[in-house]
């Protein structure tokens, strides 16, 4: 069974930074894995941020973060990141990293295997 779990998560003001990590365990196939951060306030449907392929090569990003945010991931620490900058309020929300057994992914929620319990982003005004 893999398990996600976030950090970096907190409150910082419009135009600063933060970076997320999502340490992955119970799989020793993390190189084979596909990932995703997604992000949710509430009332509001989850939607895909970045995603990374199982390589490393193939990134997509959403219009609203590209640019800003940055998606990466160290297979020596079966860590996912994601560098934001210039943050904006509307960047606020809870952040889930997912993950896929597979070499593609996409930026759908419904495509994911595995979830992560989240990390709060804040960013004030």
């Amino acid at each position: 069974q893999v398990q996600l779990v976030e950090s970096g998560g907190g409150s910082v003001q419009a135009g600063g930074s933060l970076t997320l990590s999502c340490v992955v365990s119970g799989s020793p196939f993390f190189s084979r894995h596909c990932f995703a951060w997604f992000r949710q306030t509430p009332g509001k449907e989850r939607e895909g941020v970045a995603r990374i392929s199982s390589s490393g090569t193939n990134i997509d990003y959403a219009y609203s973060v590209k640019g800003r945010f940055t998606i990466s991931r160290d297979t020596a620490k079966n860590t996912l990141y994601l560098q934001m900058n210039s943050l904006e309020p509307e960047d606020t929300a809870m952040y889930y990293c997912a993950a896929l057994y597979s070499g593609s992914c996409s930026l759908r929620r419904n495509d994911y295997q595995y979830w992560g319990q989240g990390t709060q982003v804040t960013i004030s005004s």
